[in-house]
């Protein structure tokens, strides 16, 4: 890319530059359109995509026809998904096949999915037979699964090869594929045997075999394996791409470390979601009826179990009238008991990512967690006694034995909850996770009511025991 007078300027001033405004003010001016697209060329593509939003659609068509196909699919590709099949309709026909064709073909399918069928299917017969293939490939896995994320970007070398041989066949790849910095090895067969380094294959001498450069130890993952199966698998290696293989074993193709940040962003975007009670995610241009549609499930469920809670309380209801202050507490107790529940859950999801936890790993985590309520709750619970008994006993003029029977009441259900709370939020996802159901989907809205309930039934069954039936105070 070339220097930029203006971007020069703001790094001088140690001004932060707004790229995208500069990016609008050349399509906006007269320049011819070669000086035009040298400038434009001095910005990244992503910066390019941003500014995208902000044009007028005539505007944008002028950058279509500035921008050489290559450039203009790079541009695409780096603009939000849910822009890009709007921005794909200012193209002319001829225009969209050529930046398809140049796209890899994961996003190629991703814009395709966006598009009317009947759009769609015109498109595709009018593509390559190469494109066609690989966006039917990539087309053939279920989203869940990792195939649907791979790129047939790649370049692959033969291991019979010599290093010039394989010199040369990187040269001749390199002209349609721009993933170079690891080179994939494959047999007659297109059977992978392993990787290969660039810098590794540009340093080795000419005569040494190539069989000297390949990693055989290099990891791998088959393409039709689920992504929550294998994206910890994937992130536990810092390589810039990771190959996908076929049931015999065939390359197909890769995924990039561009695409697993995505997919690890994705999986989070959706555990986040399910926690809180969501089917999936949502985004700000997604119509009512859909919001609705995502939320209402779980809502209904959780009215149900509402409805449970409060019976309960009402079960209590004569301990509430003999000792009204008693209720201005129970939000405390609620609140504390549904904090510690979350917290013990966010930690039980996140270790429950590893596939390969043991049964024996799995109840030392529940014994930790039950621990860390216990010692918690003791603390609280020992702060709860000293000062509320103070603050009732001064702010409403009770005695010291109402005062502190009250508030022993309030630390002693504060360690119980939190205990009962923490072995809630473990043992719930555990469990869900081991009957094969998504333990982020059931366990977040679920715990908080299981909560509500423990916490109302331990604290105004301990003020009816202590205060009533033991202390005979009403």
């Amino acid at each position: 890319m070339m220097p930029n007078t203006e971007m020069l300027t703001n790094v001088q001033t140690g001004e932060m530059p707004n790229y995208e405004r500069e990016i609008i003010r050349i399509i906006r001016g007269n320049d011819t359109p070669p000086v035009m697209k040298d400038k434009l060329m001095a910005y990244h593509e992503n910066s390019i995509a941003a500014a995208l939003s902000d044009m007028s659609v005539s505007e944008r068509q002028r950058l279509y026809r500035i921008l050489d196909v290559d450039d203009l699919s790079d541009v695409i590709e780096y603009a939000e998904e849910s822009a890009v099949s709007g921005y794909l309709e200012e193209m002319d026909i001829k225009k969209k096949v050529a930046v398809l064709t140049k796209m890899d073909a994961d996003k190629a399918v991703l814009l395709l999915e966006q598009l009317e069928k009947k759009e769609r299917e015109t498109l595709i017969e009018l593509l390559g037979d190469d494109v066609k293939k690989d966006i039917a490939l990539i087309s053939s896995f279920d989203e869940d699964q990792i195939g649907s994320k791979m790129t047939t970007n790649f370049i692959a070398l033969h291991a019979d090869l010599s290093i010039k041989q394989a010199m040369k066949e990187l040269i001749r790849q390199a002209a349609d594929h721009d993933n170079i910095a690891t080179l994939y090895v494959v047999d007659d067969n297109n059977i992978f045997r392993g990787a290969i380094v660039l810098k590794d294959l540009i340093v080795a001498r000419e005569g040494s075999p190539l069989e000297d450069l390949i990693i055989t130890s290099y990891p791998f993952v088959y393409a039709k394996e689920e992504i929550d199966d294998c994206i910890e698998r994937i992130k536990d290696y810092s390589e810039d791409s990771i190959p996908e293989l076929d049931e015999e074993n065939k390359l197909l193709g890769i995924i990039t470390a561009q695409d697993i940040i995505k997919v690890v962003d994705d999986e989070m975007g959706e555990d986040y979601a399910k926690l809180a009670g969501l089917s999936a995610e949502e985004d700000l241009a997604e119509p009512l009826k859909e919001s609705v549609k995502k939320r209402l499930p779980w809502l209904v469920i959780l009215l149900g179990l509402g409805l449970v809670v409060s019976s309960v309380v009402g079960l209590f209801e004569a301990v509430m009238a003999q000792i009204t202050i008693a209720v201005f507490f129970q939000s405390l107790i609620l609140d504390m008991s549904g904090n510690v529940g979350t917290q013990s859950l966010a930690v039980t999801i996140r270790v429950l990512m590893d596939e390969n936890l043991t049964g024996k790993q799995k109840a030392r985590l529940v014994f930790k967690e039950g621990r860390i309520g216990l010692t918690n709750g003791l603390l609280l619970g020992s702060l709860s006694v000293v000062f509320i008994g103070f603050y009732i006993h001064f702010s409403q003029h009770a005695t010291w034995q109402f005062s502190f029977g009250i508030s022993v009441c309030i630390g002693l259900a504060l360690v119980l909850a939190l205990v009962i709370s923490s072995l809630i939020g473990t043992v719930v996802p555990i469990f869900f996770k081991k009957i094969k159901i998504d333990p982020a989907v059931a366990s977040g809205p679920l715990i908080t009511t299981l909560n509500d309930l423990v916490a109302v039934i331990t604290y105004y069954g301990l003020v009816w025991f202590l205060l009533i039936e033991v202390m005979h105070i009403a």
